[in-house]
């Protein structure tokens, strides 16, 4: 090819990107720079529960690590907008040209679906804290896969569980109509008639953009079903909630959020949200460790108390470096040596406690059924729940044997 001023020009200006990423690549590769990549919703209806505070607990934890373990930590983070393409675009990205090491949170089971085959492909190491799917441990498990927090099988076993045995025997869902709110209604059912409960019927809507749920509510109303089930989250959940006081649906079913946050009460207030029953994995009133560390994040995050996610992603966080720490140097940017690493390894902080990752990839936490407590029972910010029930964390995962999980081996 001959050598022309324009040829000459454009190798000049590529030459210190190239340099760049070469020297990035060399930095990761000898563990002096660990890069985390904190992926998820920051503009659409789960914004609040993950986005930008799912970062500050991911820094959080990074600053409690602290220095003098061999490497430092870089954060950088991205806005998926709920769309696998532009997810799995980001991540092989991230990957390919920046060095990230970790892919950490990543809500919205379609886009997380959509990352843990990147993550796959190139052997990094891909922590989901805010996608519900179990398929993240069943059919789509990866020997570089972590799935912290929840998943859909544990809200079906610990609100729909309690729901049933409460006297509500027959359901009618609405549904976000993505893996999400798909794979939630399966589980719930599959409970309700487990348990000698009838399913009315269901419609799904379309995720994301639906702001009306009004003729939605109409037709649950019109079913006849005791227990009216909301298979969505977020943004979605608040305003379903919202319409269904409104329309006065509340008054002749009852309300069951299967997926609902902290975050969420807030939004709709406790006159609202008032005997609501929902399952988080953390509420920062748990003990005094909770209590603790949440006393260091809400100066950060005044207005948006930490839930399960964000609270997930800085344990989470937390035990990647630790289990990186002691490692050497050459393994840690080894997905799957970095996650054997830490399965090998329990874990242990604020958040959630002492808790121990299975060789599908589920980390066992136990779930705690919750009741929305009514404007006067509250005493102060945010004191929102009060415990109903709490699911073990062997009994709050899927069985070791039903999961079809290819790494789990009889």
């Amino acid at each position: 090819m001959p050598l022309t001023r324009r040829s000459l020009l454009a190798a000049q200006l590529a030459g210190p990107v190239v340099a760049t990423l070469a020297r990035s690549r060399r930095a990761a590769a000898q563990g002096t720079t660990i890069r985390i990549g904190v992926l998820n919703d920051q503009s659409g209806p789960y914004r609040d529960t993950g986005g930008v505070t799912s970062v500050i607990c991911c820094k959080q934890a990074v600053e409690e690590f602290g220095t003098g373990h061999g490497f430092s930590v870089d954060v950088i983070t991205a806005d998926h907008q709920n769309k696998p393409d532009i997810g799995a675009g980001i991540a092989r990205q991230w990957i390919d040209t920046q060095a990230v090491d970790l892919i950490l949170d990543v809500p919205t089971s379609s886009v997380a679906l959509a990352v843990n085959s990147v993550c796959r492909e190139k052997n990094k190491a891909y922590i989901n804290v805010g996608a519900a799917t179990a398929d993240l441990t069943g059919k789509a498990c990866a020997p570089n896969n972590v799935h912290w927090t929840y998943d859909t099988y544990m809200l079906a076993r610990s609100t729909g569980g309690t729901m049933v045995k409460a006297g509500g025997d027959t359901w009618f869902f609405i549904t976000a109509d993505y893996v999400f709110g798909q794979q939630l209604q399966r589980d719930t059912s599959t409970l309700v008639t487990q348990a000698g409960g009838k399913i009315n019927g269901s419609v799904a809507y379309p995720f994301p953009g639906t702001t009306d749920f009004s003729s939605f509510l109409l037709q649950a109303q019109s079913s006849g079903a005791k227990v009216l089930g909301f298979c969505n989250a977020g943004a979605d959940t608040v305003n379903s909630i919202k319409q269904a006081h409104e329309f006065g649906v509340n008054t002749k079913m009852k309300l069951a959020a299967m997926l609902m946050f902290i975050t969420d009460v807030n939004a709709l207030g406790l006159a609202t949200a008032q005997g609501l029953n929902l399952t988080e994995s953390f509420y920062w009133d748990l003990n005094d460790r909770t209590r603790a560390f949440t006393k260091r994040v809400v100066p950060k995050t005044p207005n948006n108390w930490p839930n399960m996610i964000h609270a997930g992603c800085y344990s989470a966080t937390l035990h990647y470096l630790k289990g990186i720490a002691a490692m050497d140097a050459g393994q840690r940017t080894d997905g799957t040596a970095v996650v054997s690493r830490m399965k090998a390894m329990p874990t242990d902080d604020d958040a959630y406690g002492q808790a121990k990752i299975r060789e599908d990839g589920r980390l066992l936490v136990p779930a705690y059924l919750f009741e929305v407590k009514s404007p006067t029972e509250s005493k102060g910010p945010w004191d929102y729940y009060k415990r109903v029930e709490t699911t073990s964390a062997d009994d709050a995962a899927v069985p070791l044997d039903k999961t079809g999980c290819s790494l789990v081996h009889s």
